[in-house]
């Protein structure tokens, strides 16, 4: 599902690029000190820690080898080191981060208290563990959101490949539990609200058609008549501002805490 970050760009990761600057911002980390970047995909938070936190070093781990390559391709500040790893068994010794996040990733692990333990393991005690991810539970992800209920209106077959529906970690009091159970303290959870303008139905449509991720992967499987279908469903259903674009939000949950010291 997730093999070319060039797909992965126009669809959602230039909104995650701007929350990820929120995340970095949110977490007021103290300059300097190592980061882990746990699924970093095309590299949204190692871009924006590197530009936002004064870290010494990044490390980006991601078991893709595309989103891998397009990460390097595209980050080439000496700080950051990208390395194809699983997340769920981290390459990095014990304690010797300051800082270890994910973005966007954690609802996709088939084992996400593991993750989330490996990630207080690699940190320093005292050290920062955050994760953020689209809130799929309320419907924050607004772009998402319709797409699924003109889907399911069409084939109530589709309600099972929701996000809603797959993923019950996409949710405030979820998230928070996650990170209390990998034993870290001081748990907070924040929303993250940015807005999501398409310039037009195309600028919305469109990245549906990359592959990239669980409704892209739904519309590749539709015969061309059902997806037209879908299309013109979307196309009347969506909210259209005077000039013809569709003003939608993103609201993402936000979680950090910290290891024991």
């Amino acid at each position: 599902m997730w093999v070319t970050g060039e797909a992965y760009e126009p669809y959602v990761g230039r909104w995650s690029r701007v929350v990820a600057r929120r995340f970095v911002r949110l977490l007021d980390a103290a300059p300097g000190g190592s980061w882990r970047d746990i699924g970093c995909g095309t590299g949204a938070v190692t871009r924006a820690v590197l530009d936002l936190a004064e870290p010494e070093t990044v490390v980006g781990i991601d078991p893709s080898a595309g989103y891998v390559r397009y990460a390097r391709r595209n980050i080439t500040d000496a700080r950051a080191t990208f390395v194809l790893a699983d997340a769920v068994k981290l390459p990095f010794a014990d304690a010797t981060a300051s800082v270890a996040v994910s973005g966007l990733v954690l609802n996709f692990v088939p084992d996400a208290p593991r993750v989330a333990a490996e990630m207080a393991r690699a940190v320093r005690p005292g050290g920062l563990v955050a994760a953020y991810l689209w809130d799929f539970e309320e419907g924050g992800m607004e772009a998402i959101r319709a797409f699924w209920d003109a889907a399911t209106a069409l084939d109530p077959a589709a309600r099972d490949l929701d996000e809603a529906v797959r993923f019950p970690l996409c949710g405030r009091a979820p998230l928070r539990e996650l990170l209390v159970g990998a034993g870290l303290e001081d748990v907070e959870v924040d929303a993250i609200v940015v807005p999501t303008r398409f310039s037009g139905f195309d600028d919305y449509w469109q990245p549906f058609l990359g592959g990239q991720g669980p409704a892209p992967a739904y519309v590749a499987s539709l015969p061309e008549a059902r997806r037209a279908e879908l299309r013109e469903r979307l196309r009347s259903a969506l909210p259209r501002a005077a000039d013809g674009s569709i003003p939608l939000r993103a609201r993402a949950w936000a979680a950090r805490g910290r290891r024991a010291a």
